[in-house]
């Protein structure tokens, strides 16, 4: 079973003030974890605050089999 996750992801101050939304198809969320961690382009400075955002994040169900990954990234 797959699942499509809608994440908020940000980096706080003083450190900096960047975030966005990362939309992730995934089995769970230690798959997500890794993903995000394997990404080129998303600080990997802060790789403690990333698993709490991914169990606050929106996580839906789906209903075919897709292959896992980081499909949409939104991150200023």
């Amino acid at each position: 079973m797959k699942y499509i996750y809608i994440m908020d992801y940000w980096v706080p101050f003083p450190t900096s003030e960047y975030g966005g939304v990362l939309t992730i198809i995934a089995e769970n969320d230690e798959e997500v974890y890794n993903l995000i961690c394997s990404e080129d382009g998303i600080d990997q400075g802060h790789t403690d605050l990333i698993m709490p955002m991914i169990q606050k994040a929106q996580k839906l169900e789906l209903g075919r089999d897709y292959k896992s990954s980081i499909i949409d990234a939104f991150i200023t």
